[in-house]
């Protein structure tokens, strides 16, 4: 039931996202596509709620529980950054906007770039860890393994990112060298 809700969530957080991106560049109706990306975070309530409720009635916590709380660590870090990229994307596409600024490529510029990227995979995992640990203690005894299991699964989603990082900053990218051709 839980992976279900986790597909509805996610079915659900990019239906509403084109409904809210359409009606805000095709019928301009600025305040309703506001009303409608705001509902968005609703999503992840009623999944925290659901898998809430799956515990209390005596579920065991299981992989489904603990990929609900990185789905939502993931949403809270990651869904506004999308909503924003998108967005700038709609707005060239539908409105005749700018075209949207492209992330650095080379150097430090793209370092810091990663660098931003990976604080926001940081707090994904604390959120998840966070709700994780919650549902431990909400569970109290029995066997929270598979929880604990999750907590290091963000946990090393964090360090792998964080490596990657690390490495545009050891070693940046350059970027290409042109050299003008001369016909003379």
């Amino acid at each position: 039931m839980i992976v279900g809700l986790i597909v509805a969530c996610e079915a659900g957080f990019w239906v509403l996202l084109a409904a809210g991106l359409a009606v805000r560049y095709l019928l301009r109706l600025r305040r309703t596509s506001v009303a409608l990306l705001l509902c968005e975070p609703l999503l992840e309530v009623v999944l925290f709620v659901v898998t809430a409720i799956d515990l209390r009635n005596g579920a065991e916590p299981s992989w489904e529980h603990g990929l609900a709380a990185l789905y939502i660590g993931f949403t809270v870090a990651y869904g506004h950054y999308t909503i924003r990229w998108l967005d700038g994307h709609a707005a060239h596409r539908l409105a005749g906007g700018p075209p949207p600024p492209k992330p650095p490529r080379f150097g430090m510029p793209r370092a810091a770039h990663e660098g931003r990227l990976w604080l926001r995979t940081l707090l994904a995992a604390a959120v998840a860890c966070a709700l994780l640990q919650g549902a431990i203690w909400f569970v109290g005894v029995g066997d929270t393994s598979s929880l604990r299991a999750f907590q290091w699964v963000a946990l090393r989603a964090v360090g792998i990112h964080g490596l990657i990082a690390l490495t545009y900053v050891l070693r940046p990218k350059r970027a290409p060298v042109t050299q003008g051709r001369s016909d003379g």
